[in-house]
């Protein structure tokens, strides 16, 4: 159960901030460029301290190994890498972007960057005794970069936005030392809770309100241990899988100058806004009036 989403929260800090897109016809601003190379460099670092400290300090070293827990979670974990890497390429992007450096080379750059800074996570896990490190989460790592590139390389745009979203559920409760003790490391910990989607800008592909987006999302619940047998052992029903199909606001088609509002409707886009939606599951089907 790797930090992810803390941590690229903390490290999303300096992109967002530098992410503000001036004119690419010019030459590379290497004064801007080291500025952000640095103050980057510097949360990146003290992030990774943080992390370890945090995160790892109950846990005892080992050897390194890997451990496949692909079969863990209902995959909501992986979702999680996909979102980080995702991110942490678009706003590296942006922020190579506001330093001059030419979109399509800066939006390579980034995915690099989306995904080799998610990498020293599965270095702490590996040597974990708590967990061990994961291809699986390597491969979602990857593929959140490569959603990034991928919409860049073909529409010169990002169109389709992975988004999150979060309710408390009485798991936590049951074992909150492994699904979170409080509402912040619920969040992070309590797959039950978490929802992950795909918004798609809609106006990008045909006549549609600029403000309004589709989002097709994914979540489980019931999962008070990591595997469906170890839920059924313990006497738990069999956890289950909720696909969503619902409405998203769409924040960046508020026009504004303001850079700070820029950094802010950036950060607050990460964010799926609650709104009706429909839920399909083995459990049957359900309308929700308002769902987060």
């Amino acid at each position: 159960m790797a930090p992810n989403k803390l941590f690229v929260i903390l490290f999303l800090i300096p992109g967002c901030l530098f992410a503000q897109g001036d004119s690419l016809q010019q030459p590379v601003n290497k004064k801007r460029l080291r500025a952000l190379t640095i103050t980057s460099v510097a949360v990146y670092s003290g992030s990774l301290a943080g992390l370890n400290h945090l995160w790892y300090k109950d846990a005892d070293r080992q050897s390194f190994r890997f451990f496949n827990d692909n079969a863990e979670w209902k995959q909501v974990d992986k979702l999680g890498h996909f979102y980080s890497a995702f991110y942490l390429s678009y706003a590296a992007s942006r922020g190579l972007q506001w330093s001059h450096v030419p979109a399509s080379k800066a939006d390579l750059i980034g995915a690099i960057a989306g995904f080799a800074v998610l990498v020293p996570i599965e270095i702490f896990d590996g040597f974990s005794d708590a967990y061990g490190a994961s291809t699986g989460d390597l491969i979602a790592d990857a593929a959140g970069a490569a959603f990034y590139l991928g919409q860049t390389r073909l529409w010169k745009q990002v169109r389709i936005y992975p988004k999150f979203s979060f309710q408390r559920t009485g798991y936590a409760a049951i074992r909150p030392t492994v699904l979170g003790d409080g509402l912040t490391s619920e969040i992070l910990k309590d797959y039950n809770g978490q929802t992950y989607w795909l918004s798609v800008d809609m106006d990008k592909f045909i006549h549609f309100p600029k403000w309004l987006n589709l989002a097709a999302g994914y979540g489980a619940q019931g999962m008070i241990y990591a595997r469906d047998r170890q839920n059924i052992e313990a006497g738990y029903r069999d956890p289950y899988r909720q696909y969503y199909f619902s409405l998203d606001f769409d924040l960046s088609a508020i026009k504004t100058r303001s850079k700070v509002v820029k950094t802010l409707i950036f950060v607050a886009n990460m964010i799926k806004i609650p709104a009706p939606a429909i839920e399909f599951s083995s459990r049957g089907t359900r309308f929700h009036a308002l769902y987060f």
